[in-house]
């Protein structure tokens, strides 16, 4: 049967990192495994400085870009002693789609400048895993994403043309499996165009989770520099509580509040097929992790803690002093949705609308330039977004104590609510 085992960022961060990857692979080689893994280290975040330096025309562009690349031609001088070895020109060709892009001027759409050269950051660390597997012997073949997971031109959150994905997928990847393992990467697709997209922030084990439903796969596993999947993120809360296991549902639920364990579009294919999902420690591969699967009747559950740093709060109320109708708020969540701004959490009352969202100037810009002519705008940044799932009143009090609460909400096993700390940012208008 076969296997999705997806590698993140923290896990190839270095040689070491890599090399564990082989240990993990060599521990489960009998199986056929598709191995998808994301670039390395902070790379992503790398190359978002280098897309922002690029399309304001910044003199640093270059010069983050020099630094990404010689991360990358460290990471292979640690782990191949010829330095001769073809990966060291696949990766050096790899770069030079960039240096392309950099030599013209900047596409108009953002988005599009992002997909394009972002996306180079699962190409290169993909190249540099598979060599090092077959150094090893562990036989395996580098395939390109963008050739089998199919989407439309919505860039940096593409939509997947399921039915041709799985097309291509089932047609040759089953084949390939029979003989040795794949290597691919996460994160990204192709347009009917041959351009690139991405399928959203930490989109990797969405991947995993498509290429698992379309190969009907016995599990996919997530190998994290966690244990499991915790009750709280252990860099923000002391003793964290790991679950053993999850329902499908309430997993679901975790990462749409913004649980960052797992990418919020993993689930759903994967219920539909209902194929269990592992989430595993790389440095401890034989620990059982947390497993997430179909359990109908899940006992009680010790109480979630999500935080999402870096949230922004718009008010609305119109100029007239009117209700918000319905008429209102068709305009208002199609802004939303046109901006591709994700709301977090809402509420609506007779004479305003308001709703928490992760920030991004870029993109608020154009929902403020959408809402300014029919509402009455304000808004707050730097905030935080709270979220307990299954709480307890006095874990409620706890960590909502001397905490600056600017909207909360209620419901039977949920509490939500935006917290401003003393030296966040006033409301603007």
């Amino acid at each position: 049967m076969i296997h999705v085992f997806k590698f993140g960022g923290a896990s190839v961060k270095d040689a070491d990192g890599v090399k564990n990857l082989s240990k993990v692979v060599a521990l489960n080689k009998d199986k056929q495994l598709l191995i998808v893994v994301s670039a390395m280290g902070k790379t992503t975040n790398a190359l978002e400085q280098l897309v922002k330096d690029y399309f304001n025309r910044s003199e640093q562009t270059q010069e983050v870009f020099e630094q990404i690349k010689s991360y990358h031609h460290q990471l292979l001088i640690d782990l191949f002693t010829d330095h001769n070895h073809p990966v060291f020109d696949q990766v050096a060709n790899t770069f030079v789609e960039i240096d392309w892009i950099l030599e013209d001027e900047p596409h108009p759409e953002y988005d599009f400048n992002y997909d394009q050269i972002v996306s180079v950051g699962e190409l290169v660390s993909t190249r540099i895993v598979s060599a090092y597997l077959n150094q090893v012997d562990l036989p395996n073949q580098w395939l390109d994403a963008r050739s089998y997971i199919h989407t439309d031109n919505t860039y940096r959150e593409g939509v997947v043309d399921w039915v041709k994905t799985c097309n291509d997928i089932q047609t040759d990847i089953p084949t390939i499996l029979n003989e040795q393992m794949v290597v691919t990467q996460g994160f990204i697709g192709g347009t009917s165009e041959n351009f690139t997209t991405t399928l959203g922030r930490e989109g990797s084990d969405y991947t995993a989770a498509i290429f698992a439903s379309c190969l009907k796969a016995e599990a996919v596993t997530i190998w994290k520099d966690v244990p499991g999947v915790l009750n709280a993120d252990p860099k923000f809360f002391a003793n964290t509580h790991k679950y053993e296991e999850l329902s499908y549902s309430e997993a679901l639920e975790m990462t749409y509040y913004g649980a960052s364990v797992i990418h919020p579009k993993t689930i759903k294919p994967l219920r539909n097929t209902n194929t269990p999902l592992l989430v595993k420690p790389f440095l401890h591969p034989q620990e059982s992790g947390t497993i997430i699967k179909d359990i109908p009747n899940l006992k009680s559950i010790e109480p979630a803690i999500i935080v999402k740093m870096n949230q922004g709060l718009i008010s609305l109320s119109t100029k007239d002093f009117s209700f918000i109708t319905e008429d209102h708020l068709s305009t208002i969540f199609g802004s939303f949705a046109h901006t591709h701004i994700k709301i977090n959490m809402m509420q609506v009352s007779a004479l305003s609308f308001s709703a928490c969202f992760d920030w991004d100037e870029r993109r608020f810009k154009k929902l403020n330039l959408l809402l300014d002519e029919p509402f009455r705008i304000k808004y707050n940044i730097g905030l935080e977004l709270l979220t307990i799932r299954h709480f307890k009143p006095d874990l409620v009090n706890r960590l909502s104590k001397d905490k600056e609460i600017l909207m909360e909400q209620f419901s039977r096993n949920t509490v939500q609510m935006v917290i401003r700390n003393p030296e966040q940012q006033n409301p603007r208008e």
